[in-house]
């Protein structure tokens, strides 16, 4: 089934957020959004905004990276996301940048699970 541009990005947000819910209960304290849903909503919204305009810039200029580490590359583009949603919006808190790799892992996985069963339907 096609989708709309619209439907994508709403698709996105609430990937982004329940992979951020899921990455924060995993990693624990390290990852705090103050038990709110509110802060995980606009935290979703935050990176998927993020993911749909920076960071194609970013992988288009780190593609030299991408390629020799066979993309791998993309886990540190993912984590600095993260980080940039965090520096954005103060309300979520990741200690490290070391946990916003995880994190990153943790949502690139959650996308991966959700596009899957999403294009079955």
């Amino acid at each position: 089934m096609k989708r709309g541009p619209i439907l994508r990005f709403f698709i996105s947000w609430f990937v982004c957020g329940l992979g951020i819910w899921i990455a924060s209960g995993l990693l624990g304290n390290d990852i705090n959004y103050n038990n709110r849903l509110t802060v995980i909503v606009i935290s979703g919204f935050i990176l998927a905004l993020v993911n749909a305009i920076l960071k194609p810039l970013i992988v288009l200029l780190a593609l030299p990276a991408i390629l020799v580490t066979l993309g791998l590359f993309m886990i540190v583009i993912n984590g600095l996301m993260l980080i940039l949603v965090s520096a954005i919006y103060p309300s979520l808190q990741i200690s490290g940048f070391g946990i916003a790799l995880l994190a990153g892992m943790v949502i690139g996985l959650v996308n991966y699970l959700v596009t899957t069963i999403l294009e079955r339907i």
